[in-house]
């Protein structure tokens, strides 16, 4: 298992500022790209400020703001396997113990 520097919550809150960024570039308030989505408006605000939103709705708001393919590339990682190291398999193995036979 890879160790990681990051929290959930961390990748959660950068991925809803990130949006957020991207709307704001975009030239685009909340209602038109909840519009545009199909998102309702409370879904898109309850994401900016909590992180919170369906997974299906994320990926609305991904098509409309250009970063759709970002997803499908990650999807592809997903299926690769994952490489492991010996440390990795490090605590799998277990040592033979002595002791008193019953």
């Amino acid at each position: 298992m890879a160790l990681s520097l990051f929290t959930p919550n961390d990748v959660l809150t950068e991925i809803c500022q990130g949006f957020k960024a991207l709307r704001l570039e975009s030239g685009l308030t909340q209602e038109g790209l909840a519009r545009r989505s199909g998102v309702s408006l409370g879904s898109l605000k309850r994401f900016e400020t909590t992180g919170q939103i369906n997974f299906e709705s994320l990926l609305r708001l991904a098509l409309v703001l250009g970063r759709l393919d970002d997803f499908h590339r990650f999807s592809e990682k997903l299926a690769e396997p994952v490489q492991r190291t010996l440390a990795d398999f490090d605590d799998t193995v277990t040592q033979p113990r002595r002791g008193r036979r019953k």
